[in-house]
């Protein structure tokens, strides 16, 4: 499982060199969390932490989080389309 976890661990340092700074603030200050089967992985929460230097914590409900919060922001448009925005400036 080390090398799956490693992955993961890669993966979300990428993300968090990508982030607007805007974001960063929201991150240090509520943290990172954890959601899908993966971050169900014992461990997983305290290692990112860990490796982060984030607070890391798992979604009340891990498995339906991803479905649920797509569902609310496909019913906001304001945050659908600065979502689109910002895909478009990254092209």
């Amino acid at each position: 499982m080390s090398d799956p976890v490693s992955q993961i661990v890669e993966a979300v340092r990428i993300t968090l060199e990508r982030i607007p700074p805007e974001l960063s603030a929201d991150l240090i200050e509520k943290g990172i969390v954890l959601c899908g089967g993966g971050s169900m992985l014992r461990g997983i929460d305290k290692l990112l932490s860990e490796e982060t230097g984030l607070p890391a914590h798992l979604a009340e409900d891990p498995l339906t989080a991803v479905a649920l919060g797509t569902g609310k922001v496909l019913n906001e448009e304001k945050i659908l389309k600065a979502i689109v925005k910002m895909q478009r400036r990254k092209r």
